[in-house]
């Protein structure tokens, strides 16, 4: 199984089941989406849809934050272009992908279950990050089943 997630080859050749495939593409373009979000919006998505109330903070206080917000907006993105790269050329890595994206989302959540932040409504990012991990889990079984994988033995052709 280890040798599906880190292929000895990398190449454009996936092995998975192709739902794992096709359900990568929304991921990606998710990641991207939000990425472009923290980086342009004028307050990062902070307050407008994390609802974290920057006009309580003092001076210079909210300006951080957005700033930390693009920030992170750019690793997001940077990580969105490596899914993109995977997807249209180097699918071999689309199982450490989502080994990848299981990571992110149950990091997230350590994080934010030790280090809280102060919200006024619930952000999207609770439940999507539940949402991630289940995609993560089913995407990351499917990618290294093999599409005609069933539950009798494989035999060999004579």
């Amino acid at each position: 199984m280890l040798d599906r997630i880190l292929p000895e080859r990398i190449d454009d050749h996936y092995r998975g089941h192709k739902f794992a495939l096709w359900a990568f593409y929304p991921i990606t373009l998710m990641t991207v989406v939000r990425s472009l979000i923290h980086i342009f919006r004028s307050d990062g998505g902070a307050q407008s849809i994390a609802t974290i109330p920057l006009d309580t903070f003092g001076p210079g206080g909210g300006e951080t934050v957005i700033s930390v917000f693009a920030l992170w907006g750019l690793s997001q993105l940077l990580i969105g272009l490596l899914f993109a790269l995977v997807l249209f050329r180097y699918r071999a890595m689309i199982p450490l992908m989502y080994a990848l994206v299981l990571a992110e989302y149950l990091g997230r959540i350590a994080i934010g279950t030790v280090k809280p932040i102060v919200t006024v409504g619930t952000p999207p990012g609770g439940p999507g990050s539940l949402v991630m991990i289940a995609l993560g889990v089913i995407g990351l079984v499917l990618s290294l089943r093999r599409e005609n994988d069933s539950l009798q033995p494989e035999t060999e052709a004579a």
